[in-house]
């Protein structure tokens, strides 16, 4: 598969949550969102092939300066969705 030929878009914010069966992840810019989920098992392989990919990107081009801060609220709620609570 040829990546660049591939339509893209910027993601601004990624909500993601879980239940007992899976994972959900909410990708938006502005006020447009798509919501996925995903089994747990596809959930630790997306979390391991990330990581992998942080990993080679730093190695090609160095150290990339983010702290992950749980806890902190984004700025966009699920609740701003349009139609998340109607």
């Amino acid at each position: 598969m040829d990546f660049n030929k591939i339509p893209k878009q910027f993601c601004e914010n990624v909500l993601a949550g879980h239940s007992a069966e899976n994972f959900v992840m909410i990708m938006s810019v502005g006020e447009t969102a798509q919501a996925y989920a995903l089994t747990p098992e596809h959930m630790k392989r997306l979390v391991q092939s990330l990581s992998h990919q942080v990993e080679e990107y730093e190695k090609k081009f160095g150290a990339i300066d983010a702290k992950w801060s749980p806890g902190i609220e984004s700025p966009l709620q699920t609740k701003d969705i349009k139609g998340s609570g109607e």
